[in-house]
């Protein structure tokens, strides 16, 4: 018998959120409190368990002239520097768990109408929770991602948008 990847889980879990986002049962508000319960322990775990090749990925994962980048790699750095945090609390459950989110939020949202004061802003975060992990501060580390998810909430109501069923754009 073949065993699934985590991959091939991401990807199975991530389409039936596609579906119930289309159905319209899912809303952005749904999404983000999931990012709450997610990425808050993860930031605090990722803190207590801290190495220094995940602060090299993370360090690497905020562009430094972000609004030099088009929209989709902007997203890709965005995407990437919480997967690395997921990633950093070495279990397979929480970033498994978190990666179809991600990909439907991707889908979700019109991120061409987001400002640049917004895609600064992320990167200001990122470092605050870069700071707080390298730091092993686990209280730290979970506020600020807190406080990250929180100020995500009001700009991502602006750009939220219906994915057709079926859509794969992104």
């Amino acid at each position: 018998m073949t065993l699934p990847t985590v991959d091939h889980l991401s990807e199975f879990i991530r389409s039936h959120f596609d579906l119930l986002t289309a159905s319209e049962d899912v809303s952005l508000d749904n999404f983000l409190e999931v990012r709450m319960m997610l990425e808050v322990p993860a930031a605090r775990l990722a803190a207590e368990r801290r190495d220094e090749s995940i602060l090299e990925r993370l360090e690497a994962a905020i562009p430094d002239e972000p609004l030099k980048l088009t929209t989709q790699d902007q997203f890709v750095f965005n995407k990437s520097f919480h997967s690395i945090v997921l990633e950093a609390c070495n279990n397979k459950l929480l970033y498994v768990s978190a990666q179809p989110v991600f990909s439907v939020l991707q889908r979700a949202l019109a991120r061409s109408n987001l400002s640049d004061a917004f895609h600064r802003g992320i990167n200001a975060h990122h470092r605050k929770i870069t700071d707080a992990i390298a730091a092993g501060d686990p209280d730290r580390a979970g506020e600020q991602m807190r406080l990250h998810l929180e100020a995500l909430h009001p700009e991502y109501k602006k750009v939220w948008k219906r994915t057709p069923p079926g859509s794969r754009a992104g």
